[in-house]
């Protein structure tokens, strides 16, 4: 989880272990992984059981892709950083990376703070990349502000393979108690993935 103070200077990853999904949980503490600071973060786990942790650092000028102990409680000391600004869109927040057929995808957001932008995803071989800019995955009306939401997972169906979900936080900056989410197909193909609106859809449309 992303742990920190309300003027943001905190800015580390902390940890908690549980038996069960839903808990109770035990908080362990929190890490700098590899002296950094940390602010939006995924997890994500290969298909040879290693897993990831990838955050924004450096005052969110740059993405770090850190390889997790055995345990998942730590960082190895493996890492590798990216899109490092100044470039086209500045700094990256918000991850989203999921794999398919071999290849990594990482779909990323501006920082703008609570007001959406357009994303940006990239794609490699490797997690560690190197990662290929290939631009906007978004389709369609508003799509240069991401359907008004910014990324925050996409879920791979396991029981359909080459199936994906790309799930936004719609941030409501005035009562963000009331913030929502918004879910579409996510649609890859040689390499290149499209998210686009629909107002409604089904598992059958992956």
């Amino acid at each position: 989880m992303h742990v920190d103070t309300s003027d943001y200077t905190y800015a580390r990853i902390g940890i908690a272990v549980s038996g069960r999904p839903a808990g109770p949980y035990e908080y362990i503490g929190s890490i700098g992984p590899n002296g950094f600071d940390s602010r939006d973060m995924t997890l994500f786990k290969d298909e040879d059981e290693r897993a990831y942790v990838i955050f924004s650092s450096e005052m969110n000028s740059c993405l770090q892709i850190a390889l997790l102990t055995d345990d998942y409680l730590n960082v190895e000391g493996i890492c590798s950083r990216h899109f490092k600004a100044p470039r086209k869109n500045q700094s990256r927040e918000a991850p989203a990376i999921f794999k398919d057929r071999g290849k990594y995808y990482l779909i990323t957001s501006g920082c703008t703070g609570w007001n959406c932008n357009e994303a940006e995803y990239a794609a490699a071989d490797s997690v560690f990349g190197p990662w290929e800019v290939k631009g906007n995955p978004c389709i369609g009306e508003h799509a240069e502000k991401t359907f008004y939401s910014q990324p925050a997972f996409v879920l791979p169906l396991a029981e359909k393979e080459g199936a994906f979900i790309f799930m936004g936080d719609r941030w409501f900056k005035d009562n963000l108690r009331d913030s929502r989410y918004v879910w579409l197909p996510v649609f890859p193909e040689e390499g290149k993935i499209t998210i686009k609106w629909m107002d409604s859809w089904k598992i059958a449309d992956l």
